[in-house]
């Protein structure tokens, strides 16, 4: 706990502090909760709770938005503008604030006790590997590990862990930050200056770029995790094999996926509605999710557009997709994703839909763009193990590397592949300056 408590200060100096108070706040709120004798007094400080850490979070992310929303409304009728805030967003807080919900609500829905000492509830909240950028583990998944993890304390459990954290570790710093720096340049270039081939190939490397950056983040939570003794939930399952956007949804970010469904999908009704009060649940979910992931029109947009091919799913889509060939609905799938992934990385919705435009205008004039082998190796090696996972006997082997118990000589000869993967990242890491988080500013 201490030392995630200085992880997070080297990196947000400033909001350690609103972290500690919000914590020491909602773990006396829940306590007051539990011994609460009536059921109006349980629902109030429940409702207190909550508004506190949505209200910050709406602060911090949202308000600036809101603001520019507004002062686009009122310059239309003549009015002045007010002035932006200078915020700066705390790293993490979309994160730990739908983790600190988890908890008020499994103590209030009596899933689940709530911790007796303040310093363990301050360890679920800012534990280091899961802090800045997930998975979302919800409260009582891991509540009885917050105090005992001796069943999890084990030397295979440390290698495995070291080499789920160095596989992660590759995943972003040798595949994602590669196929990044060809997505930024494409994407900071105008649209005109550049061909259909280039804008297909930039969104194609964003694609990529976003699975092997938050999905390396979360092998390296689950990873640190288990060396530590704890045992995070799968956040992802090898999405872009997906034969429909319903099931590319139970593979991509699997812990925030639960955490919509049981927070907000399952409160608004869940399934046990009519079919049009499910289908618009299903829409605003999606469209809740979109904003949840940035203060920006075109996240709006992206849930928008995966909510209406949830709908299309419910209706009539996914049940013709399963009657297709493997061959067809894994690409239609993985193309619809893609086009979503430019309303996702975009800087405008006007960009976008340039975007957008260029990749169907079939326009294969020559442009300025020069591509590597390098970049070459990388896209060939992002698209090998994005799709590894398409039969049985590939996801066996997955498996085996992720999640079994090896053998002496089996154990040996993966520990020297974590220990390569360690120091050519760390050497890649060391070389370059281009080294982002994707997920840090959600």
């Amino acid at each position: 706990m201490v030392f995630s408590i200085v992880f997070y200060a080297w990196g947000a100096p400033k909001f350690i502090f609103v972290i500690l108070a919000t914590t020491f706040l909602d773990f006396h709120l829940v306590n007051w909760m539990e011994n609460a004798k009536s059921e109006s007094k349980r629902k109030l400080l429940l409702a207190i709770s909550v508004c506190i850490n949505l209200g910050l979070l709406g602060y911090f992310k949202y308000m600036n938005f809101f603001i520019d929303n507004f002062n686009a409304l009122f310059s239309y009728f003549g009015f002045g503008e007010i002035s932006l805030l200078n915020l700066v967003m705390p790293i993490g807080i979309s994160f730990y604030t739908f983790e600190t919900i988890t908890y008020v609500v499994d103590v209030y829905r009596k899933i689940h006790k709530p911790l007796p000492n303040f310093w363990d509830y301050q360890l679920y909240i800012i534990l280091f590997p899961k802090l800045i950028a997930g998975p979302i583990v919800r409260y009582h998944e891991i509540s009885d590990q917050i105090t005992d993890r001796s069943h999890n304390d084990t030397f295979d459990n440390k290698l495995n862990g070291f080499l789920r954290f160095t596989i992660g570790l590759a995943k972003k710093v040798l595949i994602a930050n590669t196929m990044g720096e060809f997505a930024d340049t494409v994407f900071a270039t105008p649209t005109e200056l550049m061909n259909s081939s280039t804008v297909w190939l930039g969104v194609l490397a964003y694609t990529f770029q976003i699975y092997y950056d938050f999905s390396g983040y979360s092998d390296m939570a689950l990873g640190i995790g288990l060396m530590l003794g704890f045992k995070f939930p799968e956040n992802f399952m090898n999405p872009y094999i997906s034969q429909s956007i319903t099931e590319f949804w139970r593979r991509w970010h699997i812990t925030l996926g639960n955490w919509m469904k049981n927070y907000l999908y399952i409160p608004l009704g869940g399934n046990k509605v009519g079919k049009k009060r499910l289908l618009f649940n299903l829409f605003l979910v999606f469209i809740i999710s979109g904003f949840w992931h940035g203060a920006a029109w075109t996240f709006i947009f992206w849930g928008i557009y995966h909510g209406l091919f949830l709908i299309l799913d419910r209706l009539f889509l996914k049940k013709l997709l399963e009657k297709s060939s493997n061959f067809i609905s894994i690409p239609f799938t993985f193309f619809v994703v893609m086009i979503g992934w430019v309303l996702f990385r975009a800087d405008s919705t006007t960009q976008a839909f340039a975007l957008i435009s260029k990749m169907f205008s079939f326009d294969y004039a020559m442009d300025a763009f020069y591509y590597d082998a390098k970049l070459w190796f990388v896209f060939a090696l992002a698209s090998f193990f994005a799709f590894f996972c398409l039969f049985p006997a590939t996801q066996k082997i997955q498996n085996y590397v992720y999640l079994s118990i090896k053998k002496n000589t089996s154990q040996l000869l993966f520990s020297v592949l974590s220990i390569v993967l360690f120091f050519l990242s760390l050497s890649a890491v060391l070389i370059s300056d281009f080294n982002p988080f994707i997920y840090f500013r959600f």
